[in-house]
């Protein structure tokens, strides 16, 4: 069987191979009735198109835009933030034609996703900009955009206001009376176990931003937190071990600030399982409102990021930043920063400054 051409088309409809060229790849140039008897015809003769790799080559575009994460895919595919942020990043590409490709920054030997799959750009999310990946996209000169990372001279960057949110809810606290409050975070690397002076633990950029709100506030009321740090991993099992630690360190406390949500999750469950009642005993507040906050119970104080408006932002900087790169190389990136806002629901109360009293009950209804 003949192999199906744009020329092959041309000659049916009776048009030249340009307008058929045209209908596929610059509707606009032709009428609605004309392209869609050349799509009809190219239907009936079985042709499936111009062929990808031909064509961008011929305009020196991909229509493929990647998106860097540091988790694993598996990981990212099951945390419900970051399925969120993905679903806006795909709704708001949509309309541009651009297709997205995962990419992850976890080494593995003999493939490199970041130096080897085409594409127009990247949105970098939430990776160590030190790491050999986020490096290639770099080296590559490729349009990127930054997102939940430090600002970067050159590049366009979309956050959110992670101190202001997390200063917010430890003030929070701090209005309910508590004064003995424990903080669980997570991150790659670095120190673990309780740390001593945590303003200048070496931290990840969300972590660290959100561990500097906290301590805005709590330092300003004159109360030192005690702050575990468990190693990255599963959310629910770093907040378990998190309550643990906090709750060997010295005494219960009767607040805990948490870097997430899910996180938050963990630590409710073992303040459960040690006979503490939250928030009778114990207050707990997440961060990201999470739809796993929403479910747990007590449902989750919280601080909320618009994950959606997070994702969305990225996708327009970073077509702004393609459109650039083509018409004014070198121009001024842009930084966006988006507001939080602290949710108040019932997982935290006004302390009565006796946590160890939930021992003592756990211990009564043993008996």
């Amino acid at each position: 069987m003949a192999r199906v051409t744009l020329q092959t088309i041309a000659d049916a409809v009776g048009v030249s191979r340009m307008t058929v060229s045209n209908a596929f790849s610059r509707p606009d140039q032709l009428s609605a009735a004309m392209r869609d008897r050349i799509l009809a015809v190219a239907e009936q003769l079985g042709y499936v198109g111009p062929d990808p790799t031909a064509r961008a080559l011929a305009s020196g575009t991909t229509a493929t835009v990647g998106l860097l994460m540091s988790d694993t895919l598996q990981f990212t595919l099951t945390d419900e933030v970051a399925m969120t942020f993905i679903a806006a990043i795909a709704d708001e590409l949509a309309p541009t034609g651009l297709a997205l490709t995962l990419l992850s920054a976890a080494p593995r030997e003999g493939i490199v996703p970041a130096r080897d799959v085409a594409m127009d750009g990247a949105l970098v999310y939430s990776c160590d900009t030190t790491s050999p990946a986020v490096g290639w996209l770099m080296r590559r000169r490729l349009p990127l955009v930054f997102v939940d990372q430090p600002p970067t001279p050159g590049i366009t960057s979309v956050n959110i206001d992670d101190r202001s949110g997390a200063r917010a809810a430890a003030e929070h606290l701090l209005s309910l009376g508590h004064r003995r409050i424990g903080i669980v975070t997570s991150g790659f690397g670095g120190e673990y176990g309780v740390l001593d002076n945590p303003r200048t633990a070496a931290l990840a950029y969300v972590e660290s931003e959100r561990m500097l709100g906290w301590l805005d506030a709590l330092d300003a009321a004159g109360v030192p937190p005690t702050v575990v740090r468990v190693p990255h991993g599963d959310p629910q099992e770093i907040g378990y071990t998190g309550a643990e630690t906090l709750l060997g360190a010295g005494g219960a406390p009767t607040a805990v600030l948490a870097l997430s949500d899910a996180i938050a999750r963990g630590v409710i469950s073992a303040l459960d399982d040690k006979g503490f009642k939250v928030p009778a005993d114990v207050s707990v507040v997440g961060f990201d409102d999470n739809p796993v906050g929403r479910r747990t119970r007590p449902a989750l104080t919280t601080v909320r990021q618009d994950v959606d408006a997070k994702g969305r932002a990225a996708v327009r900087s970073l077509t702004s930043a393609i459109e650039r790169a083509k018409k004014h190389p070198g121009d001024r990136a842009r930084h966006v920063v988006l507001p939080t806002e602290l949710v108040v629901r019932d997982s935290t109360a006004a302390t009565t400054g006796t946590p160890a009293k939930a021992s003592r009950r756990r211990q009564d209804e043993q008996r």
